[in-house]
């Protein structure tokens, strides 16, 4: 066959490509045959820019194997080998970080005359990167179905981790995996959460021994190698004892982990919504038949639930701007109320030794009159941070111009007046800044507002002491 000529015939970008088959029935070489000129050039463009026909060091050379030119792509040997050795043709759109483009891939199986050869055609169209490509052309209808019907869950009126939690439960269920999880990246902390996970029955699996929410720091900076072992391919998929040998040559302590974690099969995705990365989802032993539902479902769920942590993730840093005073960084009074409220209406809270300290900046409107309002925000800056390290832990509110409002849970008299004085003694470490401060101690958390009017009162008399010793002080 000649198979230049029928490579030719296409207008888009086609090869052929040959898969051999193992004596197990396994995946072999997967070679690039040859391929119409417009495919060739877009190898060269793969391959940085050469040219395939003008440049000797980089001549296409007939029935390479494809790693030749491209990085080695597990994803990408398991398409060819269903369509060239199964006989499946095959149509998806094809995503990697490696490419500025989408791919649309069409795959035809082809009749070769060598045993244990196999053949496909291979026609790729490229497409504007656009989240539009997101979901591949070849997933099932029933497939969609499943998926769609368990991340309706998603708009229900709950908490989000409890939603989380049954969306993950039931897509272990879909793919009939041993065990599926949703782990969470926050590269700033270096912290890695299990946002949800799920277990087959009687199953024991677990990424550690006893599978904390927050896994240590090892473990993090092991899940951070995890893109780069994927090597720009929108998932990975690890099915048999080849597979894993390659993930023992890209990344030997992955490989390590895995072994010792159990794990045979795994299917990963990451979750990277609107070029956000978030940490991934997984599913982990399943039974290989099943493989390419598994990833038609993680790769369906996985636009679903990367869009909603997302906007969950949006709408907290949404609140926590509502409830943030953005100079100091401390809570403000819109949190401060929504705590009070809270506290009233919680009397199944019922009975607790808590504090109140109103903590107020003497000598604010002279520092913004005498030296300017950059002044007065460097010092009610120092101010909250002198604030943040002695009553670390606490909850710090700005409540006005020059207040600040703090409450201390499960402390006692001794405590409090310490800290005050730990505050004062501190203060004069910075230039301009001085606290008036006071107090108060209920047992009774209902009793909160009567408590707000004995600290600042208590706080209103240091503050009159501190003006009779600082009379050019006082406010006009």
């Amino acid at each position: 066959m000649d198979w230049k000529r029928f490579a030719e015939r296409f207008d888009s970008m086609t090869c052929i490509l040959s898969v051999e088959k193992k004596p197990d029935g396994g995946c072999g070489a997967v070679r690039i045959v040859t391929g119409n000129d417009r495919y060739l050039d877009s190898l060269a463009l793969a391959a940085g820019g050469v040219d395939m026909h003008s440049d000797k060091k980089a001549v296409f050379v007939p029935n390479s194997e494809y790693t030749r030119y491209i990085p080695k792509d597990l994803n990408f040997e398991d398409v060819c080998f269903r369509c060239a050795v199964l006989k499946q043709p095959i149509h998806n759109c094809v995503r990697a970080s490696r490419y500025p483009f989408d791919i649309m891939a069409f795959f035809q199986p082809l009749q070769g005359d060598e045993a244990d050869v196999y053949y496909c055609a291979y026609t790729q169209v490229l497409l504007k990167k656009d989240d539009d490509n997101l979901l591949s052309l070849n997933i099932s209808q029933e497939t969609a179905m499943e998926v769609i019907g368990t991340c309706i869950k998603l708009r229900e009126d709950k908490p989000f981790d409890e939603i989380m939690q049954s969306v993950i439960e039931d897509v272990r269920t879909i793919c009939d995996a041993d065990y599926c999880s949703v782990l969470l990246l926050d590269e700033s902390l270096r912290k890695c959460t299990v946002l949800g996970e799920a277990r087959a029955p009687g199953s024991e699996f677990a990424w550690k021994e006893k599978n904390p929410d927050d896994l240590d720091e090892d473990f993090f900076d092991l899940a951070e190698t995890w893109l780069d072992t994927m090597a720009g391919n929108f998932c990975l998929v690890i099915r048999d004892a080849n597979d894993m040998e390659f993930i023992r040559q890209r990344n030997p302590k992955w490989y390590e982990s895995l072994v010792c974690a159990g794990v045979e099969r795994l299917v990963l995705y990451p979750l990277i919504p609107r070029g956000q990365f978030l940490g991934y989802i997984m599913t982990v032993n399943f039974d290989t038949e099943n493989t390419q539902h598994i990833k038609d479902t993680l790769e369906l769920t996985t636009y679903f639930i990367a869009s909603e942590i997302a906007n969950n993730r949006f709408i907290d840093q949404l609140k926590a701007l509502n409830a943030t005073d953005l100079l100091t960084g401390v809570m403000n009074r819109n949190a401060l109320n929504a705590r009070v409220a809270g506290l009233c209406e919680a009397k199944a809270e019922g009975p607790c030794r808590m504090g109140v300290v109103f903590a107020d900046m003497n000598s604010l409107k002279y520092v913004n009159d005498h030296l300017g309002h950059t002044a007065g925000d460097t010092m009610l800056k120092n101010a909250a941070m002198i604030l943040q390290s002695t009553f670390a832990g606490e909850e710090i509110y700005r409540v006005g111009g020059d207040e600040f409002l703090v409450l201390l849970r499960d402390t006692d008299e001794a405590d409090v007046r310490a800290k005050i004085a730990d505050i004062k003694r501190k203060s004069e470490l910075f230039e301009n800044v001085s606290f008036a401060a006071g107090y108060c101690l209920l047992t009774d958390s209902l009793d909160i507002r009567a408590a707000f009017s004995e600290a600042d009162a208590r706080m209103y008399q240091d503050k009159e002491a501190f003006y009779r010793q600082h009379p050019e002080m006082k406010r006009s």
